[in-house]
């Protein structure tokens, strides 16, 4: 049997999370938690922030909309419109709601029948980090800032699979926004950081270059520019999940909502955490008895 500091690997423990106490998977891509899991989930994010906090990382909470408009400062919409998902209201002229509650609200597929609906001006979070570009646009920055958040993700995604593919999804990221230097000592620092972590409770993690998720990517500059100068490294737990990254941005953030630092546009990195999908890693790998979980500091 294949071991890792004498642990059985994750691919040798199978779990029916349908029996899980405290967890709950719906077919539609969502978790609930309580019990144990949730348990987990609070521990594994308050040593998220330990991290952050070591970096000094004032914290932040945002809302679950991001508006429209700023996302398509990046090409959001052209670079991944098969991951993207609107909020969607009915158009409230009386007509058109009076139309909806005289028709079926749902078919026999459990689909809604919608009538006209309003304008759509409003994205759910794709990612975390998002927000803080959004809020300190058009700052001069006087000297680096680190920030941190968690927020629930939504990416759609072709198929759902518990705690590894999810439509909404938690993601902790730890976000440092500065000159280029400052932004790759801290993503240095943050994956030593991590690196011991993994090292010390033996997680079997291994780092390998990574690329976001395209939409058809063998025509975009962007995919092929990450493919030439990689940017972004996964933790990718028992060779095939990955549970977190590190991503260096370069400038791209910084030009486009005009943050500058050293009168010039501010480099941007983030280290995130998927925190459903450490949960998968330690479960699978650890157990479900809480007796068995590492100590997370």
């Amino acid at each position: 049997m294949k071991t890792f500091l004498g642990k059985p690997m994750a691919s040798e423990r199978s779990i029916d999370w349908n029996l899980l106490p405290g967890y709950r998977w719906h077919e539609n891509g969502q978790s609930t938690f309580s019990g144990a899991p949730l348990k987990l989930y609070q521990k594994l994010d308050r040593l998220f922030l330990q991290w952050a906090g070591e970096r000094g990382a004032a914290e932040h909470r945002f809302p679950t909309f991001i508006p429209a408009r700023e996302l398509d400062r990046l090409d959001y919409f052209r670079s991944f419109p098969h991951l993207v998902t609107f909020p969607v209201t009915l158009d409230p002229s009386k007509d058109n709601l009076a139309a909806f509650v005289r028709g079926a609200p749902l078919d026999d597929a459990g689909h809604l029948q919608l009538a006209a609906s309003a304008p759509i001006a409003d994205v759910l979070t794709p990612a975390a980090c998002y927000h803080f570009y959004i809020q300190f646009q058009d700052e001069r920055l006087a000297q680096p800032r680190y920030v941190t958040t968690r927020a629930t993700c939504f990416r759609r995604e072709d198929h759902y699979a518990p705690l590894q593919r999810q439509w909404s999804f938690s993601m902790r990221e730890i976000v440092c926004l500065g000159t280029a230097d400052e932004v790759k000592a801290f993503l240095a620092g943050g994956r030593a950081t991590v690196e011991g972590f993994f090292k010390k409770i033996g997680l079997p993690i291994e780092w390998q270059n990574a690329t976001d998720p395209f939409f058809e990517p063998a025509r975009s500059s962007k995919y092929l520019m990450q493919k030439l100068d990689p940017v972004k490294i996964e933790m990718v737990f028992n060779g095939d999940l990955a549970i977190g990254s590190v991503n260096f941005h370069r400038n791209y953030f910084g030009e486009a909502f005009r943050i500058t630092r050293a009168g010039a546009d501010a480099y941007s990195g983030c280290i995130a955490f998927g925190v459903e999908r450490w949960i998968f890693a330690f479960l699978t790998h650890f157990g479900t008895d809480e007796a068995g979980w590492p100590v997370l500091t």
